[in-house]
């Protein structure tokens, strides 16, 4: 391998919070016609975490405070916090913002960033890119928060049980002389495919009645809608082509990375993905069946187990990679 060293980032700090709640597939089972078999053998998921009234925001400040706190640096420090979440309290103000006045980091630059479950990949390489090019900040907290179950349909089986609560964060800083490579896509052709209506345009001027909206499913209310086998096929290609794309810039091959974190959507898509990829299946942090699909804060809370279980360690080459609504996908690699 040839390493290609340069300005990266390194993860000072990181923290995760769940909601207390569990629901397992057999609560599932009470409400909707499905059965803790039929949940695991096709996603892997055997339980989840839910809000029990707790607002996006809430969820979010927990994990960034842990975070903060194993940095070991004050609130104060923070030059920027980007939020990534699909369920935000509010149109406005950001999460990101709510989330600086919790934790009490006032006065630094605040956003939030909606790249659904890949979001947390796209923030990872805005944080670095700031880290590099604005030396008055030396720490971006980047937060992933994601209550699902705000817009899931619980009446729908096929998309109701694969949705978890969770959030998680990291505080990065800028390392000279280390590893870094990113590779993010996007494809818009995909859009219908997975997709939650925000509020439609309506006005007391309106007078034409016609939906623009025609490609895009009219989702009952705001819940969310799910074409599984158009999503599978675009993820079981996506992924690897994200960690080939970003290997290739280091010219390295994906099985001389120590880990590969994936978007924990669906185990069957992780099995394949490593597969095609050609790296063992133990080099993929999978912890899906505690957590479900948490969207854009499944990749952090399952980097925060890893950490915690000694699968990842200080100085592993790591690979984070995600795919989402959009269609986004994309992989960041560094040195942790």
């Amino acid at each position: 391998m040839t390493e290609n060293r340069t300005t990266g980032v390194r993860v000072a700090g990181i923290g995760m919070h769940v909601p207390h709640i569990i629901a397992t597939n057999d609560d599932f089972a009470k409400i909707v016609e499905t059965s803790d078999e039929w949940i695991t053998q096709r996603t892997g998921i055997k339980q989840r975490h839910i809000t029990n009234g707790e607002p996006t925001y809430y969820i979010g400040a927990k994990a960034a405070q842990k975070a903060i706190e194993d940095a070991g640096i004050k609130p104060e420090d923070i030059g920027l916090i980007i939020a990534t979440t699909v369920t935000a309290d509010y149109y406005t103000p950001s999460t990101a913002c709510l989330i600086q006045r919790e934790i009490g980091a006032s006065g630094c630059m605040a956003m939030d960033v909606n790249c659904a479950c890949a979001g947390f990949v796209y923030g990872f390489d805005m944080a670095k890119r700031y880290l590099q090019t604005d030396h008055n900040i030396r720490y971006v907290l980047l937060v992933a928060a994601e209550e699902l179950s705000k817009f899931v349909d619980y009446t729908d089986r096929t998309t109701c049980v694969l949705f978890g609560d969770g959030a998680a964060a990291f505080v990065l800083r800028r390392s000279e002389d280390t590893i870094y490579s990113s590779f993010l896509g996007a494809d818009g052709n995909g859009a219908e495919f997975l997709a939650a209506r925000g509020l439609r345009s309506e006005n007391a001027f309106r007078i034409n009645k016609e939906e623009f909206d025609m490609d895009m499913p009219d989702t009952k209310a705001h819940y969310l809608y799910q074409n599984g086998k158009e999503v599978y096929k675009f993820a079981v290609k996506a992924l690897p082509e994200a960690v080939e794309k970003a290997c290739s810039k280091l010219e390295m091959l994906p099985g001389e990375l120590d880990a590969i974190v994936p978007h924990q959507a669906n185990m069957r898509i992780i099995e394949t993905a490593a597969k095609n990829l050609n790296v063992e299946l133990r080099k993929f942090p999978m912890y899906i069946d505690r957590y479900g699909n948490t969207s854009s804060a499944s990749i952090p809370i399952a980097f925060c187990e890893a950490v915690k279980d000694g699968r990842i360690c200080k100085g592993d080459k790591v690979c984070l990679v995600g795919f989402g609504g959009g269609l986004t996908y994309g992989a960041v690699i560094f040195e942790y």
